[in-house]
């Protein structure tokens, strides 16, 4: 259960934060809840927020490109894990460095995580879930190490990496059949609601990274959940009338 509750924690800190808050200032959130999100983010181990946003956004504007820095067309171990084990392709420097991220830094609280980020990661990711365990409850450290922490963090990458692959090769195309990224139940489910890929590549800017509903999003139900604490403001959403436009005009007739 403590390896889940960090697993969750986790999941946030990339989904709610880095992903939908900073990459794509889909909502507005105040300093509370801005400050959770980066702890969770430095929990996740995944690159500090701002490089994380940055690759992020180049990411989306040169989708499928080898200016992509995880370009799917280069397959799926490439797309998974395999762009981290090489340099970057020369177009995603020179890409990148058009596009404008002074937003993130004007945020004191990305400038923060990025200034003590190694730090941060040591406590996150790997004492608190290790040592809260063994102090509250008498779990061994050996257990609490290797299953709250190892893991939970190897978990949590993997599924994020399947986002940048599994979820760009397999599913169906409901809003746009030109593009790569696919609806991926499976990963949807593991990603807690970030599988809705077609969806998202194609309204990017909506929040909740899919239709809005009772289809299964728990990082939507918790941006709702900070909405009704006052701690969110500004969602944005893409309107059902644009949405069923989209699909009608190049969906693969899938929905």
């Amino acid at each position: 259960l403590a390896a889940y509750f960090c697993f969750l924690m986790t999941a946030l800190g990339v989904t709610a934060g880095a992903h939908r808050l900073w990459s794509h200032r889909s909502y507005k959130a105040k300093l509370p809840l801005r400050i959770f999100l980066a702890a969770a983010n430095s929990m996740a181990f995944q690159n500090d927020i701002y490089e994380w946003s940055r690759d992020h956004r180049v990411h989306h504007k040169y989708s499928e490109t080898d200016a992509d820095p995880h370009n799917a067309r280069r397959g799926f171990f490439f797309s998974h894990i395999g762009w981290l084990f090489v340099r970057k392709h020369r177009d995603v420097i020179e890409k990148g460095r058009k596009l404008d991220f002074t937003d993130l830094l004007d945020d004191p609280v990305v400038r923060f995580q990025r200034k003590y980020y190694k730090s941060s990661v040591v406590l996150m990711c790997f004492v608190i879930p290790t040592f809260v365990p063994w102090y509250l409850w008498g779990e061994s450290l050996w257990n609490a190490y290797f299953l709250a922490s190892i893991l939970r963090y190897t978990i949590s990458l993997n599924v994020t990496w399947l986002v940048n692959s599994a979820a760009h090769m397999y599913g169906n195309r409901p809003y746009d059949k030109y593009i790569n990224p696919r609806q991926n139940t499976l990963v949807t489910l593991g990603a807690i609601g970030e599988g809705f890929h077609n969806y998202h590549h194609t309204f990017p800017f909506d929040y909740s990274a899919s239709e809005l509903g009772l289809k299964f999003n728990p990082t939507t139900w918790f941006i709702d959940f900070m909405f009704w604490l006052g701690l969110v403001t500004d969602r944005k959403q893409a309107p059902k009338e644009m949405i069923q436009a989209r699909k009608e005009r190049t969906g693969d007739g899938s929905a």
